[in-house]
C-alpha cells in the first residue's frame, strides 16, 4: 500500500500546486488588463503543447495512473477546456478522482501488470512500481513543469516556492536538529 502514499501524496499536492499557480498567473495578467484565458494557447516554442494541453496531459498522467494502479480503468475527461475555470475545474475533479482511491484498492499494485498501447503496434508493459517509477512520474512532472514554464515566459511572476508550496510543512526554521 506504499504506492498508495507515494502515488496520492505526489498527484494531488502538485495539482493543488499548479491550479494555485493558475490562480496567481491569471490575476497578475488580470492586473495587468490581459485576459487569463489566452494563457490557454501560449506555449514555449511551435512544437511543443501548448499550456492548455499540458494540463490536460498532466492530469491524464495522475488520473491514468491512480485507475491503473488500482485495477480500474481510467475515466474519460473530454479534452475541452476553454477557459482557466474550466481548466481548474478538470484539476479539481483529477484531484478528487486520485483522493477517492483507498490504500486497499492498492493492494497489489506494485506487482500488477500495467499494459496499455501507445501508438502503432507499440505498447507499454511493466509492473506497476515500474510504472508509476518511470512512466507516470516522469511524464506527469514533464508536464506540470512545463506549464509552469509557460506562464513564467508570459510573464507570471511565480516561483519555485509557489511549484514546491506543498512542502511547507516540511521547511523549518532555526538551527538543525
Amino acid at each position: 500500500m506504499i504506492l498508495h502514499a507515494i502515488a496520492s501524496g505526489t498527484f494531488a499536492p502538485m495539482l493543488t500546486s499548479l491550479s494555485a499557480i493558475l490562480d496567481k498567473a491569471a490575476a497578475e495578467i488580470r492586473s495587468r488588463g490581459g485576459e487569463p484565458d489566452a494563457l490557454l494557447q501560449a506555449q514555449l516554442a511551435p512544437d511543443m503543447f501548448p499550456l492548455v494541453k499540458q494540463v490536460q496531459i498532466a492530469t491524464d498522467h495522475a488520473k491514468g495512473a491512480t485507475a491503473r494502479l488500482t485495477g480500474r480503468t481510467p475515466p474519460v475527461f473530454e479534452d475541452n477546456e476553454t477557459t482557466m475555470e474550466a481548466l481548474k475545474a478538470r484539476i479539481a475533479k483529477t484531484i478528487a478522482y486520485v483522493n477517492e482511491a483507498t490504500p486497499e484498492m492498492y493492494a497489489g499494485a506494485e506487482t500488477r501488470t500495467i499494459a496499455f498501447p501507445l501508438f502503432g503496434e507499440m505498447r507499454f508493459e511493466a509492473n506497476g512500481l515500474d510504472y508509476l517509477r518511470d512512466w507516470a512520474f516522469g511524464h506527469f512532472y514533464f508536464h506540470v513543469v512545463t506549464a509552469y514554464d509557460i506562464l513564467r515566459h508570459e510573464g507570471a511572476q511565480i516561483g519555485k516556492q509557489d511549484y514546491l508550496a506543498h512542502v511547507g510543512y516540511a521547511v523549518k526554521t532555526g538551527a538543525a536538529a
